[in-house]
C-alpha cells in the first residue's frame, strides 16, 4: 500500500497550493500516466476521472493562502502533502514523495524521489489529481475575481497577471509573503476582501 505524493501550485501568487496522495494496485489499468506538466490540460482531465475510478485509495488536501503567509510556501506544502497522506481512506504503509524533502508527521515511512512524478506511476497519479483540483479552483477563482484572469493563467507570474495586480490591487487570494503582491499592496483602487 504505498501511495505516490506530489503538489500543485508552489509558484503561482494566488490561490492554495495542492497536494495529492495516491495509491495504485499493481495491475491498476491506468494508461499514460506522467508528470502533470507534460501532459494536455484534455488529458489531465481524462486521467484525473480515471485515477478516482480506478485507484485503491486517493486523497486531495490544501494549504490555503493564509496557511502558505503564515508558514513560508515551503511548508505549506509540506503540510497540504501531509493532509493529503492522512486523508486517505486506506492507510498506506510508505509514502513517496516527490522531490528532495520528506514532510513531517507522515502516519508511515516515507522517502523523497527527485523528478519522482516522471519515474514512479503512484507519484504521476498524484501530480495529475492536484494539478488539475487546482486549475479547478482558480477557475472558480476568476468567476469571484474576473478582473485578474486567473481561469487564463492559474494565478501564475505572467505579465498580464502582474499588470492586474498593479491596476487593482491584490485580492484576499494573492499571498501577500510573495514580492510581486507585496509589491502591488499599494496599487490599484480595488481590494476585492
Amino acid at each position: 500500500m504505498v501511495c505516490g505524493v506530489d503538489e500543485a501550485g508552489r509558484g503561482p501568487l494566488a490561490g492554495s497550493v495542492f497536494a495529492a496522495a495516491v495509491i495504485l494496485g499493481e495491475n491498476h489499468g491506468i494508461v499514460g500516466l506522467a508528470d502533470s506538466k507534460v501532459l494536455t490540460a484534455a488529458r489531465r482531465e481524462h486521467l484525473f476521472a480515471e485515477i478516482q475510478a480506478k485507484a485503491l485509495a486517493w486523497s486531495i488536501a490544501t494549504a490555503d493562502v493564509t496557511e502558505i503567509d503564515q508558514l513560508n510556501i515551503l511548508h505549506a506544502t509540506m503540510l497540504a502533502m501531509q493532509r493529503a497522506v492522512v486523508g486517505l481512506a486506506t492507510p498506506a504503509t510508505e509514502a513517496l514523495i516527490d522531490g528532495n524533502r520528506v514532510p513531517k508527521g507522515l502516519p508511515c515511512p516515507a522517502r523523497a524521489i527527485v523528478k519522482g512524478d516522471a519515474l514512479e506511476p503512484a507519484i504521476s497519479a498524484a501530480s495529475i489529481l492536484a494539478k488539475v483540483a487546482r486549475d479547478a479552483e482558480l477557475v472558480r477563482l476568476d468567476l469571484e475575481f474576473p478582473v485578474y484572469g486567473f481561469a487564463e493563467h492559474k494565478g501564475y507570474p505572467t505579465p498580464a497577471h502582474l499588470a492586474a495586480l498593479q491596476a487593482h490591487g491584490p485580492c484576499r487570494q494573492h499571498r501577500r509573503s510573495f514580492a510581486p503582491v507585496r509589491a502591488a499592496m499599494g496599487a490599484g483602487q480595488a481590494s476585492f476582501w
